[in-house]
């Protein structure tokens, strides 16, 4: 069994899962008419345990489970993430509202770990994100020979998706990962 690293866009994952819920809960036509309409589930959320076990498995398999976002309100929600098993990162959102800092601290972190502990011929990468500022990341990583599975929504981004090793799709997944 290969020994898994794991990083997730919080916002990126929720946010998606919400359009998501909006489409299965027959609030927009599909993924494109909620994309463009704007339409989302608010009252879908996601289960943190759930996602867990789905994308790290075995604890005895994990390399790593991080998981980086900007604080709600609460500090609880953070605290209920790392009850859950992952390594937690914040950054404050900017006054613009963007989360900028978010992609390139998960970037930055892959890719320093798959060149400072991440043997490639007995672990992988598993990348929770679905946007394209992942291209060259993933690119990099998967041409110096290692394996990188995006796990996402269908809406990935297709330039993501063509160059990781592996996708897994979470929209069958949507009704086991709702809290």
């Amino acid at each position: 069994m290969r020994k898994g690293y794991t990083y997730i866009d919080n916002s990126n994952v929720f946010i998606e899962g919400q359009r998501n819920s909006a489409v299965n809960e027959g609030m927009a036509y599909d993924i494109i008419d909620a994309m463009t309409r704007g339409v989302f589930n608010f009252s879908w959320k996601m289960d943190y345990g759930k996602l867990h076990q789905f994308v790290c498995g075995d604890p005895k398999h994990i390399g790593c489970a991080k998981l980086w976002g900007s604080p709600p309100p609460s500090d609880s929600f953070w605290k209920m993430v790392e009850m859950n098993g992952f390594e937690v990162k914040t950054y404050e959102r900017s006054k613009s509202g963007k989360e900028k800092k978010i992609d390139v601290a998960i970037a930055h972190q892959m890719t320093k770990d798959a060149y400072t502990k991440i043997d490639k011929t007995s672990s992988e990468i598993y990348l929770v994100a679905g946007d394209k500022d992942y291209v060259p990341v993933v690119l990099d990583l998967v041409e110096n020979g290692f394996i990188v599975t995006v796990v996402f929504w269908d809406n990935v981004a297709v330039e993501l998706k063509e160059v990781a090793s592996n996708f897994i799709s979470l929209n069958q997944y949507l009704d086991h990962l709702t809290y």
